[in-house]
């Protein structure tokens, strides 16, 4: 056999291994050898070069690059989760990674500041006990086709033994500006909205602002988008926008907002954000900058698309 009639078996064997999956016996058999030979030729084409491995652990196993990100990104903690084809697994990932950061944050006396999103209250749906606690409602109600609200959310943490929670019986989003001062003047919610001064922790979701990326944009006029995407609005928290470095974005939609302000949120010591996909990575990036997010939960397309909009800026 030649060099290159020997170099030629080697590429088929490799690929009717690793490629097509067959097995050793069965590569044997149709090639009249033994599957030791078959072993000795597959080492033989990893050592020459024919067959490269290469083991890419995803972002979700990847700590040091989950490190790195927080360092660039200026938080604390990044937690990246598996991005599945099926949004609804991915958000499952991302409330499990949410809830196992909740029980291991919260202690006993802590005064926890709640959002409300799909994700949130899947995971507060995931924890079966708590120390005692405060839980403070942040925004009114938003309800959403297929999920609950803020409202059924605090109702979960008031079930259970040693939480005490504080409700803002509202929408979050009302008509006009005077009915929402009204609402936030309500001696409950104004109590409400009052404790969010003094949060130990803080946990809310992050959207880009945009139809598929904010559970608010598609709620309000088209006027509104129009007016918040033109003051440079990216970001959706807890219905306040921010822009692409963070700062507050001011619209007549913000005075109509029943919920915690973006200066609370900064002045929470811990603050958990989570959001995923890689549209949201300028909304994430807005975030941490704009409200000091500590631990940053995302899945790994959110963090790439983060990876990549941190990149150096060539000339």
């Amino acid at each position: 056999m030649t060099d290159a009639d020997h170099a030629r078996l080697l590429v088929e064997l490799s690929r009717d291994y690793y490629l097509d999956n067959r097995s050793k016996v069965d590569i044997a058999s149709a090639r009249g050898i033994s599957r030791f030979q078959v072993a000795r030729l597959l080492a033989e084409a990893r050592e020459r070069g024919v067959v490269r491995i290469e083991i890419a652990p995803p972002a979700s196993l990847d700590g040091d690059r989950a490190t790195a990100l927080a360092e660039r990104l200026g938080t604390r903690d990044v937690v990246v989760v598996p991005s599945a084809a099926d949004p609804r697994a991915t958000r499952d990932s991302a409330a499990r990674a949410i809830a196992r950061e909740l029980a291991a944050r919260i202690r006993s006396g802590t005064t926890v500041g709640v959002s409300w999103s799909r994700t949130i209250e899947i995971a507060v749906g995931l924890l079966e006990s708590l120390p005692p606690c405060e839980v403070v409602q942040l925004v009114g109600a938003l309800s959403v086709a297929g999920a609950g609200d803020s409202l059924a959310l605090i109702e979960r943490f008031r079930g259970i033994p040693g939480v005490s929670t504080r409700p803002v019986w509202s929408p979050m989003l009302v008509g006009d500006p005077a009915t929402a001062a009204g609402m936030r003047r309500q001696p409950e919610i104004a109590a409400a909205l009052d404790r969010a001064d003094h949060l130990d922790l803080a946990v809310v979701a992050v959207g880009a602002w945009s139809a598929n990326g904010s559970t608010v944009y598609p709620l309000v006029s088209e006027e509104d988008r129009r007016a918040a995407t033109t003051a440079g609005a990216v970001a959706e928290c807890s219905g306040r926008l921010l822009d692409a470095t963070g700062r507050p974005v001011t619209t007549p939609l913000d005075a109509r907002v029943v919920g915690v302000t973006v200066d609370q949120l900064a002045r929470t010591a811990e603050v958990i954000a989570v959001g995923y996909g890689a549209h949201t990575a300028p909304a994430l990036r807005a975030a941490v900058a704009g409200i000091g997010v500590t631990t940053l939960v995302c899945d790994e397309a959110a963090a790439a698309a983060l990876e990549q909009l941190l990149e150096p800026a060539t000339a």
